[in-house]
């Protein structure tokens, strides 16, 4: 037996020398080079807050830089220094009074202070007041180019309105984070694509999604807490990635719409929530809905068996203690038991569902006429009353086939649910939308906003017409397509604002330019939280075949590979059906790693715009390898159907 093992040693060790040396001997015929290391966001800001020149500056003669940041292009920094300490008061002058825009400074004497709110391709005048010295200063801005005006403002009774805002996040290509005024002027955007929700956290910053893809078509790696600078303080990392929306626990902590990538074979996504610890960003507690809902149950026409929940908004209900969810796919907002996780009911047509299912839907109260049931419905909230505050959108208004109802006889529309826990029994107490027909029709996105008792928006995102005609689709799926977005401001059930605009926006918020609690501050962000270890397909113990210099095929994929902060990634163009592994070899072990070469990979069926088309030969991919578990230096390798190439790159883990 000791001979045997000793035997099966030698073998191996020959094997491990063999594979070696040929690697090493593949590799002289090719140079290699170290990918040089992009830096985050993060870093590039921090570079940037060096060349903020503060000494000499003075309240006559400031310091301005006009979009710091360089992804914030309506905004500026006003740099300077007082003798005493005081609060500079910053006015942006608008074109009237529910423009012009007013806030405040930090306590001190060295003052950093943020202008946000100015016009695009204007000199825009901006006075700051402190201590009784009063400057007036002229900012320059450029056009934009990126974004399109408003079609359409209705404002019956200006009076009735205020300064705040209605910033909006997007949906899709080619558009971005922007704020538009009661006049329907832009008067903040991002240049970066930073989406889903769009609400503000208690301190006062924005929590946006990162711009970078962890899977197609609309997965994000996490997401930034940000000023309207464009200033990223820290940036929250998830394994599983970030869609549609969080919620800010009293603790700080997030509550997140993630998903659980490593579970592929599985083929799901959008159903899974994690609570991430705000100082750490680590994950502290998992609810995966496949532990708590049967996917096969309440199908709507959007169901699969991938995307079955489709979960589009977090809420918690601390008076409940229950977390409230929103699944597209199911016609259904749930509340789960934030302790325990248990199921506590459901809000929808109990149709197709099983009879387990049915002690947890609530009874409409008799005598309603008006009463109806949420289809494909986003951004469930609790009002402060206690109502379930949801966007309707209204899709077939049927979980049967036979009875589905064409797009130009639907509509979309805020709801308020009274629902009683004890007796199971709801009552729709208010509505807005039906009366507005097909016109307010969006079969997806959209979102809803409770500013005060009474005081509400609903939010009519993703209207869609294809040849002239309302669409049942969400854009992206269709040529010849024109797109609208329509909001709507009810205050004692009057309409008193509506601005639409000339594409599909996700969510929209009312807010003020500068909120009280908003500091702006100088320093590095901290990146936190995690990525995870990506999986391994393979690790390859001996001669994996031969290797060869990249040739004109090669070149034809278009591949490039980027040395991120936080993980590897590679961008290219392979051909349907392709049989790609990216291998990593430390002359050691070789690591591959399947990559899938699918136009649909990770893909959620209410709206597919960032990915290529099913029909085409030629398909746009992205890799991803976290760095998290790598350590030294490795050779890059593609293995591409039977061909083993060289990339000519090595990438140093430990830099």
């Amino acid at each position: 037996m000791k001979k045997l093992i000793k035997i099966i040693c030698v073998l191996i060790l020959i094997a491990t020398v063999s594979m070696i040396a040929f690697f090493s001997k593949a590799n002289k015929h090719i140079n290699t080079s170290t990918l040089e290391l992009t830096e985050s966001i993060i870093s590039k800001q921090s570079k940037l807050e060096e060349t903020f020149e503060i000494s000499g500056y003075t309240l006559d003669n400031p310091n301005v830089i006009l979009n710091p940041y360089g992804n914030s292009p309506l905004t500026a920094l006003v740099i300077f220094q007082s003798e005493e300490p005081g609060v500079p008061k910053i006015t942006v002058e608008g074109k009237d009074a529910l423009t012009t825009v007013h806030g405040e400074g930090e306590l001190g004497t060295d003052h950093y202070v943020p202008i946000y709110g100015l016009y695009a391709d204007k000199e825009n005048k901006v006075i700051i007041e402190l201590n009784g010295e009063v400057k007036e200063i002229v900012i320059k801005t450029e056009p934009i180019e990126t974004l399109t005006e408003p079609v359409e403002i209705y404002a019956p009774d200006r009076d009735k309105l205020t300064n705040e805002f209605y910033f909006f996040s997007p949906s899709g290509r080619g558009t971005l984070p922007s704020a538009y005024d009661v006049n329907g002027d832009i008067r903040w955007y991002l240049t970066d694509k930073l989406s889903w929700d769009i609400s503000r956290l208690d301190n006062g910053r924005l929590l946006l999604s990162t711009e970078r893809l962890i899977n197609s078509p609309y997965y994000n790696t996490g997401l930034y807490e940000i000023d309207l600078l464009g200033k990223v303080y820290n940036e929250y990392s998830l394994p599983g990635g970030y869609h549609h929306d969080f919620y800010e626990l009293e603790n700080g902590n997030l509550l997140i719409a993630t998903n659980d990538f490593n579970n592929y074979e599985q083929g799901t996504v959008e159903d899974v929530i994690v609570e991430i610890d705000r100082s750490s960003g680590q994950i502290v507690k998992t609810w995966d809905l496949k532990n708590i809902l049967s996917k096969h149950d309440g199908k709507s026409e959007n169901w699969t068996d991938f995307d079955w929940f489709h979960n589009n908004s977090v809420w918690y209900d601390k008076n409940k203690n229950v977390i409230i969810l929103s699944g597209r796919h199911q016609d259904a907002v749930i509340a789960i038991d934030y302790d325990s996780g248990e199921l506590q009911w459901i809000i929808g047509d109990p149709t197709n569902w099983s009879e387990e299912y049915q002690k947890y839907f609530f009874t409409p109260l008799k005598g309603q006429k008006e009463f109806e049931w949420q289809w494909s419905q986003h951004a469930a909230e609790v009002t402060p009353e206690g109502y379930i505050f949801l966007l309707d959108n209204g899709n077939n208004k049927s979980k049967i086939k036979e009875e589905y109802v064409p797009a130009e006889e639907s509509y979309t529309r805020g709801v308020m649910y009274d629902i009683n826990t004890e007796n199971m029994t709801i009552e729709q107490v208010w509505q807005y939308g039906k009366e507005r027909g097909h016109e307010f029709y969006s079969p997806y996105i959209s979102d809803v906003d409770y500013i005060d008792k009474d005081h509400y928006i609903v939010h009519s995102g993703g209207i869609v017409y294809v040849d002239g005609k309302i669409s049942n689709r969400p854009a992206g799926f269709d040529k010849n397509v024109e797109l609208y977005s329509t909001t709507v401001e009810i205050l004692d059930g009057e309409k008193i604002f509506e601005i639409t605009l000339p594409t599909n926006m996700y969510r929209v918020e009312k807010m003020n330019m500068y909120e009280k609690g908003s500091h702006f501050e100088l320093g590095k962000g901290e990146r936190l939280g995690s990525l995870g270890e990506t999986p391994i397909e393979r690790i390859y113990t001996g001669n994996i075949g031969k290797v060869v210099d990249p040739d004109e095929k090669y070149n034809s994929y278009d591949i490039k590979i980027v040395n991120e902060e936080d993980r590897l990634s590679m961008n290219a163009h392979f051909i349907k059906g392709d049989k790609v592994e990216l291998i990593l070899s430390d002359n050691e072990f070789h690591k591959a790693y399947n990559v899938i070469v699918s136009p649909k990979p990770y893909t959620a069926l209410c709206i597919d715009i960032y990915a290529t088309d099913e029909t085409d030969e030629i398909i746009e991919v992205n890799k991803y390898i976290n760095k998290e578990g790598l350590d030294g230096e490795h050779l890059i390798y593609l293995k591409i159907n039977d061909t083993l190439y060289n990339t000519g790159l090595k990438i140093d883990f430990n830099r």
